[in-house]
C-alpha cells in the first residue's frame, strides 16, 4: 500500500513566513528557519519552500535563507520561486533542496521542463500549477496567482508530464487558506490526466479534510498545507494518528 505525504508548506516574503487566503492579504507568521526545524522535528514528510514574490518582482530566490533552512532538515526539500533557468535550478540545488518546483518560469518557456528534466532528472522536476475556476475552466495563474494566463489547467498539465516533471503539485486558488477542505473536484480531474504523483494544496482546515482528501481522491500521493499547520490548530503526528484510525497508511520517520 502506498503511504501518503503529509508536507507542510513555508511561503517566504522578505525573509519571514507569510500566509493569506485565496493568495491574498498575506501576514507574518514566523522566522522560516525555527518553523523548519519544527516541522522536520514533529513528523512532516517533507517540507516546500516557496519565494512566493521572486518571479513576481522579477528576481532570484535568496539562497541564503534557503542554506538555514536546509541545514536543519533531513527530509526532502522541495523550493520554487524566481526558478526560470537551468542556472536557477542549478543555484537552488547547490543550496540544499532536493526538488525544484517551476510555475511561472515554466509558462513563461515551457522547454524548461524537459531540459531539467534531462539534467537532473525526473524526480527532481516538481510542476507548480496555480490554478482557479474561470468560466466554467479551470486556468493556470502566473506571477503568484496575480496573472491569468488564460491556459487550460489540464492541458497544461499533460504537457508538463510529457515534457517529463516528475511531479505536480496542485495549488487550488478558489480554495486557499479558505480552510474549508480541498478542492476535490479539481483534484479529480487533475489526476485523470497526470499520471504522476499529485500533491494537494490549498482549503485544508482540520485533520478531517486530510482523511475526506484520500478517501474521495485516493490517486492524490500527498497533502500540503500550511496555516493549519503554522498556528498549532493541527500536528503532524496527530493528523497521522487520525489518518491511521480511518484505515489511511502513512510515513513514519524513523529518528
Amino acid at each position: 500500500m502506498i503511504k501518503k505525504r503529509i508536507i507542510p508548506c513555508l511561503d517566504v516574503r522578505d525573509g519571514r513566513v507569510v500566509k493569506g487566503v485565496n493568495f491574498c492579504g498575506l501576514g507574518d507568521v514566523s522566522d522560516p528557519v525555527s518553523l523548519a526545524r519544527a516541522y522536520c522535528e514533529g513528523g512532516a514528510d517533507e517540507l516546500v519552500f516557496y519565494d512566493i514574490t521572486a518571479s513576481a518582482e522579477g528576481r532570484s530566490l535568496f539562497t541564503d535563507i534557503l542554506r538555514e533552512v536546509a541545514s536543519t532538515l533531513f527530509i526532502p526539500l522541495t523550493v520554487g520561486g524566481g526558478i526560470a533557468t537551468l542556472s536557477d535550478f542549478e543555484r537552488v540545488l547547490n543550496s540544499g533542496a532536493d526538488k525544484v518546483s517551476v510555475n511561472s518560469g515554466a509558462i513563461a518557456d515551457p522547454s524548461l521542463i524537459g531540459a531539467a528534466a534531462q539534467r537532473y532528472g525526473n524526480q527532481c522536476v516538481v510542476l507548480s500549477v496555480d490554478a482557479s475556476r474561470v468560466n466554467g475552466r479551470y486556468h493556470v495563474f502566473a506571477k503568484g496567482g496575480r496573472v491569468d494566463t488564460g491556459m487550460d489547467a489540464l492541458d497544461w498539465i499533460r504537457r508538463g508530464v510529457d515534457a517529463g516533471a516528475g511531479e505536480i503539485v496542485l495549488n487550488s486558488i478558489d480554495t486557499d487558506g479558505v480552510k474549508r477542505g480541498f478542492d476535490l473536484e479539481m483534484l479529480s480531474d487533475v489526476c485523470a490526466v497526470a499520471d504522476v504523483p499529485v500533491i494537494a494544496s490549498g482549503g485544508a482546515g482540520c485533520a478531517e479534510d486530510f482523511v475526506t482528501l484520500y478517501q474521495s481522491v485516493p490517486r492524490v500521493d500527498a497533502g500540503l498545507a500550511a496555516s493549519i499547520f503554522h498556528f498549532g490548530e493541527v500536528t503532524i503526528d496527530g493528523l497521522k494518528q487520525t489518518l491511521e484510525q480511518n484505515g489511511i497508511a502513512v510515513r513514519r520517520v524513523n529518528r
